[in-house]
């Protein structure tokens, strides 16, 4: 599954501990992204089938991700199809998570 912000979701090292329902690769993933975007991530929230999952998604997916909200609105795939790609909003969480970028170039390219 290609996620809103065009990573591949079967690559995500929360979607892999989420279906390997593995509690000692949440508690790996949770210290790692808990230093790597300077935010206190707990074990209990490494839990996501894909943000384009009726299941469960990644407490940040799920409530705060303003890029899978504003691709719901639009009735785009990912970012890559929208028509203004790369907004600012995007730029900003590319800023953050810079594969998020490399993957919707390798989208936009095949559009």
């Amino acid at each position: 599954m290609i996620a809103y912000c065009g990573m591949d979701c079967s690559k995500c090292e929360g979607y892999l501990a989420t279906q390997a329902d593995s509690e000692e690769k949440r508690e790996e993933v949770a210290k790692k992204w808990t230093v790597q975007y300077n935010t206190e991530v707990k074990p209990e929230q490494i839990n996501c089938n894909g943000c384009k999952s009726d299941g469960i998604q990644f407490f940040f997916t799920e409530n705060i991700c303003e890029i899978r909200k504003c691709n719901i609105e639009k009735i785009t795939p990912h970012c890559a199809a929208c028509s203004e790609y790369k907004c600012e909003k995007l730029e900003k969480f590319i800023e953050l998570a810079p594969p998020v970028g490399e993957a919707l170039e390798r989208l936009a390219l095949s559009l």
